[in-house]
């Protein structure tokens, strides 16, 4: 076992914080996943740029990669798809950048998602008591915070480098 400068031993990664909470992010991704391809034949991938197009409908594939946590390469990959099945276009915009809108069809499959990914929310929400659901909502906001002030800090590490 491996020791902290205090002579106390280190936690194994089954029980940080961080490998947990990935390991539940993985394991609702992965559920969602098969769920989504069974019923509506769109990776996660695909389901999350859906959703983020619907909810803006200005995105340019270089804001819908970030809002996505994707890179620019990946997204467009994504896109090429949706594009190519008929879910997704691409109008001209200002510049060399063009708008993705969703087409008739993006928008009938975007709603049967959003109505699964709700009925998803609803099964895990209720499996919380009220003043649990409260608790967990301010922990995960406290812990975001925390997460993207770690990120910034070793950005600037980075710079320094």
């Amino acid at each position: 076992m491996v020791k902290r400068d205090d002579g106390q031993d280190l936690a194994p990664i089954s029980e940080l914080l961080s490998y947990r909470l990935t390991r539940t992010s993985s394991a609702l991704s992965r559920s969602a996943a098969l769920r989504y391809r069974r019923e509506f034949d769109v990776s996660l991938g695909e389901w999350r740029s859906l959703a983020l197009i619907a909810a803006d409908p200005t995105l340019t594939l270089n804001r819908l990669a970030r809002r996505a946590g994707l890179d620019k390469a990946q997204m467009s990959r994504v896109v090429r798809g949706l594009v190519e099945r008929g879910l997704v276009t691409r109008t001209e915009s200002t510049g060399r950048s063009r708008q993705l809108a969703l087409t008739d069809s993006g928008i009938e499959v975007y709603r049967g998602l959003i109505r699964a990914a709700n009925e998803r929310d609803a099964a895990f929400a209720a499996a919380l008591s009220e003043e649990e659901a409260l608790v967990l909502e301010r922990t995960l906001e406290k812990l975001a915070e925390l997460a993207l002030s770690l990120e910034r800090q070793e950005r600037e590490h980075l710079d320094d480098d």
